[in-house]
């Protein structure tokens, strides 16, 4: 049987591809702000109804400039139950990890719980959209306003996630995306911050490029974080066949909601009207008290069929040896996280997932064998 895994690429036609790759070997502009970036970042801003986009490499790399770009020191209030990037861009920069609990069924950082851990060394908040699911946006606005707080939104998930008909992206001081090959927008690797004013932009692109300010001067401690030609010429193209690949994804997507809502034992996260979601994930939480199987039994189980889903997100960032002697990460301080952790289970999907293996995936859930 044909191994199944968690997620499949999403690319165009190799001969669509190819025009783009004869353009760069022609005018041999490789990287360094070429044709392509620039027509790209240009079209991704108008695509995502946002004003300013600065493209990069990969998206750990964008974090860690945002957090560089805003000056950001001290403490960092965050998330456990998110990848580990997310906290690496805080050590990456001399800046404490704070985590905060999440809510029971959003999987998003609490703000209750994040106002509760502001201190006077706390200066940003750093939530994630887990799941392409906004966070609550609000309090957290309110939150930082009230106490004089940065906050820079991890946005890996929730490329094209709008909320209330807004671009999720424009919320928060700085968003960051991810466009790695696992992601529902690829460029190959790639990431991006999203910015509000052009003053901001222009900070962010020199930090990608070194610190250089033009060829004499460096205006600060930058770092090599370009997105280049190839990346940028296959984002072009993924914005083209974004709607289609969304479209097919959002049918699996309806398929899996329909067939496992009401399955003892079995917890979805619901959609709601707030948001319009890019169909990025389906994680599952599954109560061995009322299922009968654990987690990990089922996660074998898949296995033993060549189905390869995903224990994500566990462990938490917190249980990791490097952060897991923070104050904040112990166990009593993250009763959600660490429930949530110990019963998700993400199922494959991905634009080209076929119906009947989509039909498996629920049989197995369904029957337990």
């Amino acid at each position: 049987m044909k191994k199944t895994y968690i997620t499949s690429p999403s690319l165009p036609e190799l001969e669509e591809f190819i025009p783009y790759l004869e353009k760069i070997w022609d005018n041999k502009w490789l990287t360094n702000n070429g044709e392509f970036h620039q027509l790209f970042e240009k079209e991704l801003a108008d695509f995502l109804g946002v004003k300013y986009v600065s493209l990069f490499t990969n998206g750990t790399l964008a974090l860690i400039t945002a957090l560089q770009a805003l000056r950001i020191t001290g403490e960092v209030i965050t998330t456990p139950y998110s990848f580990v990037a997310t906290t690496h861009s805080l050590y990456w920069n001399g800046i404490r990890p704070v985590f905060a609990d999440i809510e029971p069924n959003s999987f998003n950082i609490d703000p209750k719980k994040i106002e509760a851990a502001i201190t006077q060394k706390t200066t940003a908040i750093l939530p994630v959209h887990v799941y392409g699911v906004p966070c609550n946006i609000e309090e957290i606005n309110e939150l930082a306003a009230k106490y004089g707080l940065k906050v820079i939104y991890d946005a890996a998930h929730a490329f094209n996630v709008k909320y209330k008909g807004n671009s999720v992206l424009n919320f928060g001081d700085l968003s960051v995306l991810s466009f790695h090959a696992t992601k529902v927008f690829n460029t190959f690797e790639g990431g991006a911050i999203i910015s509000h004013d052009a003053k901001t932009k222009e900070r962010i692109d020199y930090l990608k490029n070194f610190g250089f300010a033009d060829e004499l001067t460096v205006v600060g401690p930058g770092i090599n974080a370009k997105m280049n030609e190839f990346q940028s010429a296959l984002g072009l193209l993924q914005i083209k066949r974004y709607d289609t690949s969304i479209e097919k994804r959002k049918q699996i997507f309806n398929y899996y909601f329909e067939m496992l809502s009401g399955l003892e034992g079995i917890e979805l996260l619901h959609p709601n009207n707030d948001y319009s979601g890019n169909y990025s994930y389906f994680p599952i939480l599954i109560n061995k008290e009322v299922y009968g199987l654990d987690r990990d039994e089922v996660y074998e189980l898949y296995k033993a069929k060549d189905i390869y889903t995903r224990r994500y997100f566990y462990p938490l960032i917190s249980h990791f040896p490097i952060y897991r002697a923070l104050d904040s990460a112990k166990k009593e301080n993250l009763y959600n996280a660490e429930r949530v952790s110990g019963q998700v289970l993400c199922l494959p999907l991905f634009e080209n997932l076929e119906m009947d293996t989509a039909k498996l995936v629920c049989d197995v859930l369904i029957n337990k064998a």
